[in-house]
């Protein structure tokens, strides 16, 4: 596509940045599905993107088309992302160190200026929670093998100082700071796909929250260690888990952690193969969800946000689990704000499960060519649970003769070694 032609100029300046798109799908003979398939959205919403004009846009699905189709940003509208790029990829791990711990410190700021006003022997645990937050909200812009190192060793200094301290209240303060610490710890194992240390951050996160004496942080460990085991296979596992946590949070549990939990419970359900108890519990999750606004700010720090849309994000991920492409398409719609959230690594894993359905389907050029994108998010984040995931979905596709989209797909997954 020659990016200075005069129509691409008069439409970028125009801002129709919906015509811009077109031009360039057409041009690389691209079809509106196609381009769907591949950004985790609808033909029907490509199609309204094309056609917006100078109104306003989704920025986030008009940067993954854009990304998609190799249009520079400037043209439409969004600004050049070379410099995270950089930030990402790093040219030498002392660098790399200094940039996570100063990145910390700014997205620990605001929290820190309020510390001042608490009592100091709340004080310390306090300003470790910050830390584990800030670590936390890395996550979505950092390769978990760059984190790894140091949130392991905050969680170090968190159980150093929690062994130290003199008061029960205090220990039961920093356990939790641990607790959630450790949590944090066993999430990036697991995106690393190391299975054997995620289980074992996991079940020292419960421990710890078990020792703080909070019911609901509990709870909440126990259902990300059953959502964890849900997703390697072990449904029995994950539902057992499952029942301990809502036994945890007692009749009185808020909203939020109802449906959170019972998403993750309509996750093992789908991966034991129970299509309509995982229906059931997807449907519960959705009326919990109902209730969610009505509730004061989430009662966990754990949980940012449980939406409609992630309900239906959950439904998409057990369709694909249950091999039902009617959910995953169904769903799609309903879960654009997760497949279009700023989490790339978490959108790769939707965009996966979204393939599977597309191949379930026969519709193998849309299917790969999502892979294909997903999969250079897990390259580019060296996250091994997206590139297995990828590699699961590979493997669920057998033919002697395979098409030119599959042997592409597999030359690009036969050189990753991570």
């Amino acid at each position: 596509m020659n990016w200075s032609s005069q129509v691409i100029r008069d439409a970028a300046r125009q801002g129709d940045y919906g015509r811009v798109v077109s031009l360039a799908r057409r041009d690389a003979g691209v079809s509106q599905r196609q381009l769907g398939d591949a950004c985790g959205v609808s033909q029907s919403a490509v199609s309204r993107l094309e056609g917006r004009g100078t109104a306003s846009y989704d920025m986030t699905i008009l940067a993954r088309a854009a990304t998609h189709l190799h249009i520079p940003p400037r043209l439409v509208g969004l600004a050049d992302h070379a410099a995270a790029h950089v930030a990402e990829n790093g040219q030498h791990d002392v660098h790399r160190r200094n940039f996570l711990a100063g990145t910390a410190a700014v997205a620990a700021a605001p929290a820190l200026a309020a510390l001042h006003s608490q009592p100091a022997d709340t004080r310390q645990a306090a300003t470790l929670r910050v830390a584990t937050t800030a670590f936390r909200r890395l996550d979505s812009a950092i390769p978990s093998r760059h984190l790894s190192e140091p949130v392991l060793s905050h969680l170090r200094l968190t159980q150093t100082v929690a062994a130290e301290a003199e008061s029960p209240g205090q220990r039961a303060r920093l356990a939790a700071v641990g607790s959630e610490a450790a949590s944090f710890a066993g999430w990036l194992a697991w995106d690393m796909n190391d299975i054997g240390s995620a289980r074992t951050w996991y079940g020292t996160a419960i421990k710890a929250a078990r020792s703080s004496g909070d019911r609901l942080l509990t709870a909440y460990q126990l259902g990300s260690l059953a959502g964890f085991e849900a997703d390697a296979g072990n449904a029995a596992q994950g539902l057992a888990l499952v029942h301990r946590a809502r036994r945890q949070l007692g009749e009185a549990a808020p909203a939020i952690a109802s449906a959170w939990l019972g998403a993750v419970e309509a996750l093992a359900h789908a991966v034991a193969g129970d299509r309509a108890t995982a229906d059931a519990a997807l449907e519960q999750a959705a009326r919990d969800t109902e209730a969610v606004p009505d509730e004061q700010p989430p009662p966990w720090p754990w949980v940012f946000s449980f939406t409609p849309s992630k309900v239906a994000a959950a439904r998409l991920t057990c369709g694909a689990r249950l091999g039902v492409p009617e959910w995953v398409f169904a769903s799609q719609d309903a879960a654009t704000a997760a497949l279009a959230s700023r989490h790339e690594k978490q959108r790769a894993l939707l965009a996966l499960d979204l393939a599977s359905a597309h191949m379930v389907e026969g519709r193998l050029d849309g299917a790969f060519a999502m892979a294909a994108r997903a999969l250079e998010a897990g390259v580019r984040y060296r996250s091994g649970r997206i590139i297995e995931r990828a590699r699961s979905l590979r493997r669920a596709y057998t033919s002697p003769t395979p098409p030119r989209v599959v042997r592409d797909f597999d030359d690009r997954l036969h050189g990753i070694y991570l």
